[in-house]
């Protein structure tokens, strides 16, 4: 139950943050493809990024990764990036958040079932701008996640309204 009330909220304020940000250039999505370390999995997800506040920005994402070894996974984070400038094309920012997992093993690792958890996300992004509205970006985190603790590397492409 506690969970349904965690998706609920997080998913009011991104809303919120969405009306709050109508202007030009304040909403991007990304599509990106990801590997985690800790089961060697490769994932493909989506990443929206609304900046309500100048160089700050929401970044809620949704991965699938796929299968390796017997285990799949979803992962759902919830990113706040400051976007720091170093160039007209080129920027990078620390990134700190949420994340909600969800492990699915097949039988023969540890049985048949799935695994659920909440942790935390800390790292570092940098994009860089292709084109007039088009970016190229790369983000390191560490997630930490009792008993799942991996590093997560993301490179994606984003579009820019």
């Amino acid at each position: 139950m506690r969970m349904k009330k965690f998706i609920f909220l997080a998913v009011l304020a991104i809303a919120t943050a969405l009306g709050a940000s109508a202007e030009k250039g304040n909403i991007s999505l990304g599509a990106q493809f990801a590997y985690a370390s800790k089961n060697s999995m490769a994932g493909l997800g989506l990443q929206l990024q609304v900046e309500p506040v100048n160089r700050f920005r929401i970044a809620p994402e949704f991965m699938y990764y796929f299968k390796n070894d017997g285990v799949s996974a979803i992962n759902a984070n919830a990113n706040l990036h400051y976007v720091i400038p170093t160039s007209s094309s080129f920027a990078i920012y620390p990134l700190l958040g949420f994340t909600y997992a969800n492990y699915k093993y097949d039988a023969g690792i540890f049985g048949d079932g799935n695994v659920s958890r909440c942790g935390a996300n800390v790292g570092v992004g940098a994009e860089y701008r292709i084109q007039d509205r088009l970016y190229f970006y790369s983000e390191e985190r560490f997630q930490i996640i009792e008993d799942f603790n991996q590093s997560v590397t993301v490179l994606g492409l984003k579009y820019t309204f």
